[in-house]
């Protein structure tokens, strides 16, 4: 459909089955966080596909010592800006902690209200075959899902801090048997965090729906960054993230001329400003 305010046409929506048919044809996923509507449009407007408002949103930008602490109220301001900012990606809206683990019933009303509220196009949550049934009534309720496996970061104090997970042969095991139950329970993809790259290739073998990693190696159907990572945006990023960008020097950079230049009265000048 034509975006006729514009005059040119809107670019053609990244959909749940553009995934399988990315799989199908090896083509890599590309995903990034955002977190609000800047970051969303120009995210979109690069091609990336999937665009993830994660609540990693809790330690990197609101502040919190981890992503445990988020709310759903937090969320939904975050997931609205970026559905409204994206032309092309498909949007994809964490379940925060708490909000959906104690049932399928709870996972499902949170998950409509990232969709009612947050405009979202699917969901993401963490977890294995113990959350089959989650998985399956938001599948079959219209809602796609996309698992996480690996480093679950909401389990972290479980796991014993950012551990790499997967390692051994029964880890793995159990690993690739969570993983087929989240297929074969309706779910869209699995994102693998912090797994060996050998366990990550299996998994990915061995699956009909894509991978998409962090910090798992090459071997899989897509990859996913923190965007602040990606854009050299903090003081310190995790081993498995890569610099892309510099854009926290820049933007500093552009803070300190704007504030000499308003100390020195040389902004605004003329041409900033409105004379009659």
């Amino acid at each position: 459909m034509a975006d006729q305010s514009a005059g040119v046409p809107a670019p053609q929506r990244f959909r749940v089955h553009h995934l399988q048919q990315a799989k199908e044809r090896g083509e890599p996923l590309t995903m990034l966080t955002a977190y609000d509507g800047v970051s969303g449009r120009i995210f979109d407007e690069a091609g990336i596909d999937l665009l993830l408002v994660g609540d990693s949103i809790g330690d990197n930008m609101l502040g919190h010592p981890s992503t445990i602490p988020v709310t759903v109220e937090e969320m939904l301001p975050a997931v609205r800006a970026v559905s409204r900012a994206a032309r092309r990606a498909l949007v994809i809206a964490d379940l925060p902690f708490g909000s959906y683990e104690s049932s399928p019933a709870q996972c499902h009303a949170t998950a409509v209200r990232m969709f009612k509220e947050g405009l979202a196009q699917a969901v993401k949550f963490e977890g294995g075959a113990h959350l089959a049934d989650h998985v399956r009534l938001c599948a079959s309720s219209g809602i796609p899902v996309v698992g996480h496996l690996g480093f679950t970061p909401q389990a972290e104090n479980m796991l014993g801090g950012k551990r790499v997970q997967g390692r051994g042969d029964e880890a793995a095991e159990r690993l690739v048997a969570d993983a087929r139950a989240l297929e074969e329970a309706g779910a869209v993809a699995v994102v693998l965090e912090m797994v060996p790259a050998p366990v990550a290739r299996r998994v990915t073998e061995v699956l009909r729906i894509p991978t998409i990693g962090i910090g798992a190696g090459p071997d899989v159907d897509g990859q996913v960054l923190v965007w602040t990572d990606m854009a050299g945006m903090g003081a310190w990023s995790p081993r498995f993230a890569k610099r892309f960008g510099n854009v926290g020097e820049e933007l500093a950079a552009a803070t300190r001329r704007y504030a000499a230049e308003v100390r020195d009265r040389e902004f605004p000048g003329p041409e900033h400003s409105y004379e009659s």
